[in-house]
């Protein structure tokens, strides 16, 4: 008993110590190859009409996604020497995956299975589909958020609700730009 205790503690600590290392996207421009998934790009569609996208990884919540396509929008549109930015068109995507996984045992990935008779139930039975307690199951899920915006000069229109001062967004949501760790 004592073993299978010591079992399920190790593993248990070497999950939590794996999920310590991984964090969500921070915000930054998407490559191939960069130690945090996820990040921004942008599309030129003509000279002032852009494609802009913000992808995050299983720990990056929707809002944070979101947010982040925002603030890019913004800044896009500041670096391009524009004043506002208008959405034309909006999509946030979730990507969600179920996975079990048997897990490592204490006998590898090899799992015993085993019949027995229980007074009052009848004959039962222990493997590793049902009652493992290596077993897991988790639910992953990712969101990427795209819009299409049109950029413009000149002071932001009042009766517009798609129109957004771009400096104005970015002034209220830089506190909550997370940078990448360097």
């Amino acid at each position: 008993m004592r073993t299978h205790v010591a079992a399920v503690a190790a593993v248990l600590g070497l999950a939590v110590g794996l999920s310590a290392c991984e964090t969500a996207t921070p915000y930054q421009p998407l490559r191939k190859g960069s130690a945090e998934a996820g990040g921004f790009t942008d599309q030129k569609q003509d000279d002032n009409h852009y494609r802009v996208t913000f992808a995050g990884n299983s720990l990056t919540s929707r809002d944070k996604v979101e947010t982040y396509l925002l603030y890019r929008s913004a800044e896009l549109t500041v670096s391009q020497g524009f004043d506002w930015f208008e959405t034309v068109d909006r999509h946030t995507e979730r990507d969600r995956r179920t996975y079990v996984d048997p897990g490592f045992g204490p006998y590898g990935y090899w799992h015993p299975y085993w019949r027995y008779y229980g007074g009052g139930f009848g004959w039962r039975a222990w493997g590793p589909y049902w009652g493992d307690p290596f077993s897991a199951t988790e639910t992953v899920q990712k969101f990427e958020a795209s819009q299409d915006i049109v950029l413009h000069h000149g002071p932001k229109p009042a009766d517009n609700p798609r129109a957004l001062d771009a400096r104005e967004v970015m002034t209220n949501l830089g506190p909550k730009i997370q940078l990448p760790r360097k």
